[in-house]
């Protein structure tokens, strides 16, 4: 497996250990969304005091309104933190 084929595969797994805890299983909830920021984005995003923070980005990602993140959704938080990790590194 290529090193890009092992990112994706990655980026999948990762929404698929939080998605479908707490209801859908190809969803995100808010309590799963605020679980995978705080474990896997603490880097990029600062682990989220509260409840309010997590609150305010679901509300950005969820584009259809439904209250819960699909994968679509998740992929655009994804792609947004890797667009603003290489714009730090001095790339446009």
């Amino acid at each position: 497996m290529s090193q890009l084929e092992g990112a994706m595969a990655a980026m999948i797994k990762v929404f698929h250990k939080y998605s479908g805890k707490e209801g859908d299983k190809y969803t995100l909830s808010n309590g799963e969304l605020k679980d995978l920021i705080k474990n896997e984005l603490g880097n990029f995003l600062g682990i989220p005091k509260d409840q309010g923070a997590v609150d305010g980005i679901m509300k950005k990602l969820d584009a259809n309104k439904d209250g819960q993140v699909d994968f679509k959704e998740y992929f655009v938080l994804i792609g947004a933190l890797t667009m603003l990790s290489n714009a730090g590194k001095g790339q446009k």
